[in-house]
């Protein structure tokens, strides 16, 4: 199935497509398979943290990672594994080949609302059925899984089938490359809150863009039209969608008000205010 594109004119449209085929007939109730991530522009690329280094940046990931394992503090790690040393690294800003995804399609339409300087443009969310994705995993994988049971993986059972780089890597072919979605261990309220997991492609120079025009799991890019971002943002604060429980602690507080409390153009219900209004994070 190719990878399609709405554009929901209305709050009413948008949540239809942000929920759309998430009743489970197997379980008999609403239980979306689709991981979400939004951001500010819609032409932002879904590049890792570890492709915007740019230049020779796969031969830097082994360093990386090296090195944080050296200088970062033994007992922040639960298990001496690769997927516990990539989340804790990609949790704290080392570049990585993963990317955040969340099951709360509200959480990303947060990131795609939460930068005020952005208002001017169209943001995204997109949504990508994880569980179809990894029924085209190599079957060795998908024993894994299936002997875990549930549609997303673990860091446990990572470690057991993928325990090196090099594994992941190998699975890459000329033919085809493989995504996969894992749940990273709850190592702070930040993870927990925002409902997050991660993504990672086999082949680190593959960005997530062309992996989804290959794949035949079912992936939509819902573009968030700038006229509606007010509308939504105001919505999201209701709802308690916001830095201050997305970002526990000091750092998300003074996110929180100060988005909140900056000055807002009078402004229709759902125009785009005239002057876009500065905020510094």
């Amino acid at each position: 199935m190719p990878l399609t594109t709405i554009e929901p004119d209305t709050w009413q449209a948008l949540h239809e497509a942000l929920f759309e085929d998430s009743w489970d007939e197997t379980i008999n109730c609403h239980r979306s398979r689709y991981a979400f991530r939004g951001l500010s522009d819609q032409s932002y690329e879904l590049a890792t943290s570890l492709m915007r280094l740019s230049g020779s940046f796969v031969t830097l990931e082994s360093h990386l990672l090296r090195n944080f394992k050296k200088y970062a503090h033994r007992s922040m790690v639960e298990k001496d594994s690769l997927w516990h040393w990539l989340t804790m690294a990609q949790h704290h800003g080392l570049p990585t080949r993963l990317l955040d995804w969340a099951y709360s399609p509200y959480v990303d339409l947060h990131f795609a609302t939460a930068d005020l300087q952005r208002y001017d443009v169209d943001g995204v969310v997109w949504k990508v059925n994880y569980a179809d994705a990894h029924k085209t995993l190599p079957e060795v994988i998908r024993d894994a899984l299936a002997l875990q049971g549930g549609f997303v993986f673990t860091t446990e059972t990572l470690a057991s089938a993928i325990p090196t780089l090099d594994d992941l890597d190998e699975l890459s072919n000329p033919e085809t490359d493989y995504a996969i979605f894992f749940e990273p261990p709850s190592v702070d309220e930040r993870i927990v809150n925002q409902f997050a997991y991660f993504s990672v492609l086999t082949n680190p120079e593959l960005s997530m863009n062309t992996w989804l025009n290959s794949t035949t799991a079912p992936s939509v890019k819902i573009v968030v039209w700038k006229e509606l971002k007010w509308e939504i943002r105001d919505k999201l604060d209701q709802c308690n969608i916001t830095e201050r429980v997305l970002f526990p602690g000091l750092d998300g507080l003074c996110r929180w008000l100060a988005r909140h409390y900056s000055p807002r153009a009078k402004t229709n219900k759902n125009q785009v205010p005239a002057q876009g209004r500065a905020l510094a994070y």
